[in-house]
């Protein structure tokens, strides 16, 4: 008797201790797997959601050539949190900031004209954008009939295009009609009248206008502007001329119909693959000439460009050293670094990229790390079918302004290059509180480059975390629009002002909400 208790105690206990053993393995299992979640319970684009109203466009607009496995493509090693790709995804608010660029009270219609100002615009699409806008400011100031600008079509792209095939002229005459009177063309009796042509001095002031040069309607009933970028000061205007600068340039300057049709559509079909970002990638033949940056190519494409600023006689400076310019910050990324620096902020493979920019020199050879990187490299070309683009072929500035209003809508911009066309899209997107800029650093993003080059870093959330600090500050919104560097002189201190139209803010941004002493607090 006393043998079989023995034996079912040992039994009992034996069995005890499988079970608590059983609740210890199962205990363990349930924590790792709290730790270490499957991807498939992480679809980080499915949770994030848009301030605009999206179409209703399916998943049958992804292009064929782009595999299932493509768009499933796993997150790369050492990428970072869920909760940071939101923060990062997530528009910045605009702290009560609103557009404002109603005239004051004492704004009156346009006084009776002293004569015509002919503007022959130079430069980019973006350059001369924001030159027209200058422009119309300027004939305000100086109580002249601005006749509709002409385009540059002697610039690197050789763009025939005309103000009518690029802007919605009837609209810009229209809505300026309480600023400045416009015409489309000088009348027949002045066509042959004798003209002054002149070059107006950058970023010149209201007395440069009213004095100076108002005092040429004296002999000349036609005043002609030579060029039309940087003419008018960034900063110390009267409100109502920096007001108007804003009306002319985001309300009376659209694009034409056409170009707004086939733009509509492009970002339809981008938001159909989810949040996106808008990458103007400025590695494109004419930047990399004028730069003289030349790292990562081949000695044979370095000469090719050399060659090319040697030839183009307005580009002015020559003899470029590109260890030093890229040293500078100077140099755009390339688009292998654009990937090293998407993937340190924490987008996942699967984020759908819009490449808005020219040729890529070099094409898929230089495109290639970028592309392993993120499969879902898309361009105009990619979207559009050829009949919807063909009219837009040969001409850089209409496929430019495609790749503006894509930019524009996007819920990320990154310009991988601090030129005219990511300002005015900056600026833009500034205006209207949308999504996220982010500008990098290019300077300090270079040394990280140099030592992942020479292996006394490795990409990791060692990495992540280090350019994630660095661009934590350029991720704002609202902030005062920055004036000269201490120190500077002359030219070279309006040279590094912060432009007008890369920040409209405090001139066309208003915080009613706050007293003005809280305003300062946040604009400083």
């Amino acid at each position: 008797m006393l043998r079989r208790r023995l034996i079912s105690l040992v039994l009992l206990r034996k069995l005890l201790t499988a079970a608590i053993c059983l609740i210890a393995v199962v205990a363990l299992f349930s924590v790792h797997f709290h730790i270490v979640p499957s991807s498939k319970d992480h679809k980080f684009n499915d949770k994030i959601t848009t301030t605009r109203d999206l179409q209703s466009w399916t998943r049958e607009l992804a292009p064929p050539h782009l595999s299932k496995a493509a768009l499933q493509t796993p997150k790369l090693n050492g990428s970072i949190r869920d909760s940071d790709y939101e923060k990062l995804w997530k528009p910045p608010s605009n702290r009560g900031f609103l557009p404002c660029t109603t005239p004051s009270p004492n704004y009156t219609t346009p006084v009776e004209s002293r004569g015509y100002l002919l503007v022959h615009t130079n430069g980019g699409l973006n350059q001369m954008r924001s030159g027209i806008c200058d422009m119309v400011a300027v004939a305000r100031i100086l109580n002249a009939t601005l006749v509709i600008p002409e385009l540059d079509k002697r610039s690197f792209w050789r763009d025939t295009s005309n103000f009518s095939d690029i802007f919605d002229e009837d609209h810009f005459i229209n809505s300026l009609a309480n600023d400045v009177k416009i015409i489309k063309k000088l009348p027949d009796e002045l066509v042959n009248e004798t003209r002054k042509v002149k070059q107006f001095i950058s970023w010149s002031g209201m007395d440069y206008y009213e004095n100076e040069i108002a005092k040429l309607w004296e002999d000349y009933q036609v005043i002609r502007a030579s060029k039309s970028d940087s003419r008018l000061a960034n900063n110390n205007l009267p409100p109502d001329i920096q007001k108007l600068r804003c009306r002319a340039c985001y309300e009376a300057l659209r694009f034409s119909p056409r170009i707004e049709q086939i733009g509509k559509l492009l970002v339809e079909k981008m938001r159909s693959l989810g949040p996106y970002i808008a990458l103007h990638l400025r590695y494109e033949k004419d930047m990399l000439a004028f730069s003289g940056c030349t790292h990562d190519l081949s000695l044979d494409e370095a000469e090719e460009l050399r060659i090319i600023r040697e030839n183009t006689s307005y580009w002015k400076v020559k003899d470029i050293d590109p260890i030093e310019q890229r040293s500078k910050g100077f140099c755009p990324l390339t688009p292998k670094e654009v990937g090293i620096f998407l993937t340190a902020l924490g987008y996942p493979s699967k984020t759908p990229i819009y490449i808005a920019a020219g040729e890529i020199y070099g094409g898929e050879s230089h495109m290639a790390e970028l592309r392993s990187r993120y499969p879902l490299l898309m361009s105009k070309e990619k979207l559009a079918s050829f009949e919807e683009l063909e009219p837009f072929f040969n001409h850089a500035s209409q496929m430019a302004a495609l790749d503006y209003i894509v930019s524009i809508e996007s819920d990320i911009f990154i310009p991988s290059y601090s030129g005219n066309m990511a300002r005015a899209v900056e600026g833009h997107r500034r205006f209207l509180g949308r999504g996220r800029s982010i500008s990098p650093d290019r300077k300090a993003l270079v040394r990280l480059f140099d030592k992942l080059d020479q292996g006394t870093i490795t990409e990791g959330k060692k990495l992540s975390y280090r350019i994630i600090d660095l661009h934590r500050r350029r991720l704002g919104f609202p902030r005062k629009r920055k004036g000269p560097i201490s120190g500077t002189k002359g030219m070279d201190r309006f040279r590094s002002e912060e432009t007008f139209y890369a920040n409209p803010l405090p001139d066309c941004l208003c915080r009613t909400e706050p007293s003005p002493q809280n305003i300062s607090d946040v604009v400083k």
